[in-house]
């Protein structure tokens, strides 16, 4: 008994060595401290994350051991009741039947490579970020957050109750109700209650507009704000524009290629075409010019910037741009500030504008108007004075014709008689960098086109390096 008694006494002392040891290094006595657990390892000890996990499992990629690594990354982890709900509505039956390549494309979605806290997201309001899968062009795919009511994402899916801020070694999780698809240029606008109104129009406009952008594409959408829709309504009901009118205004704001902001500003300024119409269903015209942010038409300003989606880029705009007149193009065109001055204020006695913003199928619309550029009014010993000038403009205006290039190859040697009655001559291909030459009335033959087929709803204009002169007679 007194062995054991002995031995009793002893025993507190040995676990205390042993507790002791087993906090020690064998070298260095550093305490061995519990190691915090990366993302992977918190969602593996998850019962509510177990399909995520296996997603990351079976996904290309290798996805597990890039959530494991460094980051940081925020995760939006979907629930196992989130992943059932997505199967279902895209008609899986089981997970093994989600391509590879697609599940990898959908988890990357839920992965910012960022550290994002609730409060974070909260103190932003709503906004836009970009997730780790791959949209048009290669871009990593936006994501939209409001946190309106709660967090939410994409419109469609919402941390959960007590998911928020779930701290890991290399970022942080948000359980979230439902698993985020991969967004199109559509489901972007959907999802922002900004552009509401766009919503509606794209779905009240002829042509079945939801469904052509939600195709392949690739477009970049030129998505004015609710605020733009009721400054361009002015008070008339949506539902009170005719529905083919409202097409093409739509049409207008819509690139067929994806086209970055930085392309645009590393072009400075120029024109690419819309998918919406004019004169002869050729393509409208559409000038954009980054002096000063970007500016579309001379109208409308970009206010949110390359919204990435999987068949395109929205940039979101301030201002409804309507169909173009020649006007408005020789007005959105500084090259042309010259050719304006000259249509206004040096000839007030005609109004130019006026007739030059006839609409397309009334006279004396379509018009073919060839612009000298401020250059070739320089060019000139002075500006005529009213009277001359006057006939002079008139000389450049071509009516009721939509003449195009290729229209001008087809009708090489053309004499087209102008507003003022003289006729010119036209002959393709031209010298030197003109892409044709133009003898004028009176019979000056150094004018040359230099570019063509600005398309505007009413008409077309032709560049010139030269202005043309009427004959004297």
């Amino acid at each position: 008994m007194k062995i054991i008694s002995k031995t009793l006494k002893f025993l507190p002392l040995f676990l205390f060595a042993l507790v002791i040891a087993s906090c020690s290094n064998d070298d260095d006595g550093t305490p061995v401290l519990p190691q915090p657990q990366n993302i992977v390892e918190i969602a593996a000890g998850n019962s509510d994350l177990t399909s995520l996990v296996a997603a990351l499992q079976a996904a290309d990629g290798d996805l597990v051991n890039v959530l494991s690594g460094s980051g940081p990354f925020t995760v939006l982890a979907p629930t196992n009741a989130a992943f059932a709900t997505f199967l279902s509505d895209n008609g899986f039956s089981q997970l093994s039947d989600v391509p590879t390549d697609l599940l990898s494309q959908v988890l990357l979605n839920h992965v910012i490579s960022a550290d994002l806290t609730s409060g974070d997201l909260v103190g932003l309001g709503a906004g836009y970020t970009s997730t780790n899968a791959t949209g048009v062009g290669g871009r990593n795919l936006s994501i939209y957050f409001n946190t309106d009511g709660g967090v939410e994402f994409n419109g469609i899916s919402s941390v959960t109750p007590d998911g928020a801020d779930i701290d890991a070694s290399n970022g942080t999780i948000h359980i979230v109700d439902r698993v985020i698809g991969l967004p199109t240029i559509v489901d972007h606008a959907v999802a922002n209650p900004g552009f509401s109104n766009l919503v509606a129009a794209l779905g009240a406009a002829d042509g079945d507009l939801v469904n052509v952008l939600s195709g392949a594409g690739p477009f970049t959408v030129l998505a004015p704000d609710n605020d733009a829709f009721v400054t361009f309504l002015d008070g008339t009901p949506l539902g009170d524009v005719p529905t083919d009118v409202l097409a093409n205004i739509l049409l207008n704001h819509v690139i067929g290629s994806d086209v970055a902001s930085s392309s645009l500003v590393a072009a400075g300024a120029g024109y690419t075409n819309t998918l919406a119409t004019g004169p002869n269903d050729n393509n409208l015209s559409l000038y954009y010019n980054t002096s000063d942010g970007v500016r579309f038409n001379g109208v409308s300003s970009v206010d949110q910037a390359d919204v990435i989606g999987t068949n395109g880029i929205i940039h979101a705009v301030g201002t409804v741009i309507d169909i173009p007149s020649v006007v408005t193009f020789a007005t959105a065109d500084p090259n042309f500030s010259t050719l304006v001055t000259a249509l206004t204020d040096l000839t007030p006695a005609t109004d130019f504008v006026a007739t030059l913003s006839t609409a397309n199928g009334t006279a004396p619309a379509p018009f073919t108007v060839f612009a000298p550029t401020n250059a070739a009014f320089d060019a000139l010993d002075a500006i005529p004075a009213e009277d001359v000038l006057t006939q002079v403009l008139l000389h450049h205006v071509l009516d009721e014709a939509n003449v195009t290039s290729s229209d001008l190859i087809e009708s090489n040697g053309a004499n087209p008689t102008m507003l003022n009655g003289q006729a010119i001559t036209i002959s393709v291909p031209g010298t030197g960098d003109n892409i044709a030459d133009v003898t004028d009335g009176a019979g000056n033959t150094d004018v040359g086109i230099v570019a063509v087929d600005v398309q505007a709803g009413n008409g077309v204009i032709h560049v010139l390096n030269k202005v043309m002169l009427p004959s004297a007679d």
